[in-house]
């Protein structure tokens, strides 16, 4: 079976380049993130055309969240067990379309959209590091009550975990930027201490592997990325992945989404 993460960077406006993607890649589920539609004008039909199933979770335009399988789609949850809200400013929360989970022929497979902390001050970082947080603890609470459970958390994390995954680590640090701070990096490294292991850095080793480019200062042509999108597997996954590609070449060329996809396999 073939498994996949992408960060589209909002569907309808690459439907035809996600549609292209899918028929040659041939990957069996394809978690999404940033589809940036509502239900109501997501296309349904672009995945059903192609042979998928596909859940959604989208209530705005902006974040979204979608499982694309052709090998089943069962026990849909939109969100997952006290997953927190946000609200802006002191507004009411509310709870962002930013995790999705089915079975997918017996993997239990999360689409995640984690939240960006934007500046290390700013009001979104306490809520991306709680977010994690409780994430972190659900995933824990899945394997303590089967620890033979296929379980994977794919999608874009939103954190650069090593010096590696970053184009510039004395860039980042000197700018106080997000994605490299301690607390972050502690937040990742709670999934490993959980049982969840990165199943794609083993075979797609760095430095300078990256899976996004901002679409500014030439990054992409400049070589100037990050890896910030992620699989990580629980044990009995793990065992069974045979290889991992980053699709760096689906960066490439007009339309391209900031993000290259991530595909892995499994025997």
């Amino acid at each position: 079976m073939k498994i996949a993460t992408w960060n589209v960077n909002s569907l309808r406006a690459r439907a035809d380049r996600v549609e292209d993607w899918l028929r040659r890649t041939d990957v069996d589920v394809l978690a999404i993130q940033e589809t940036k539609c509502k239900d109501e004008n997501f296309p349904w039909e672009l995945f059903e055309n192609n042979g998928y199933e596909v859940a959604h979770f989208g209530n705005s335009q902006w974040n979204g969240v979608a499982i694309a399988s052709r090998v089943g789609l069962e026990k849909v949850e939109r969100t997952f067990a006290s997953q927190p809200s946000f609200g802006k400013g002191g507004k009411d929360p509310v709870q962002e379309a930013r995790a999705i989970g089915a079975t997918c022929d017996g993997v239990r497979i999360w689409s995640l959209y984690v939240p960006n902390g934007r500046a290390l001050d700013d009001e979104h970082m306490p809520y991306k590091l709680s977010w994690l947080a409780e994430l972190k603890n659900q995933a824990a609470s899945w394997l303590a009550e089967d620890p033979t459970a296929q379980i994977t958390l794919m999608g874009d994390w939103n954190i650069a975990p090593r010096d590696e995954d970053v184009w510039d680590i004395d860039f980042f640090l000197e700018q106080g930027l997000t994605h490299v701070s301690a607390p972050e990096r502690a937040a990742f490294g709670a999934f490993e201490a959980a049982g969840f292991a990165d199943v794609v850095r083993p075979l797609c080793p760095g430095p300078g592997v990256y899976t996004y480019w901002d679409y500014t200062q030439l990054r992409f042509p400049k070589k100037e990325g990050m890896r910030i999108d992620f699989v990580l597997a629980s044990q009995a996954l793990a065992a069974r992945v045979t290889e991992a590609k980053i699709d760096r070449e689906e960066r490439k060329g007009k339309g391209a989404s900031d993000h290259a996809p991530v595909i892995v396999e499994l025997s």
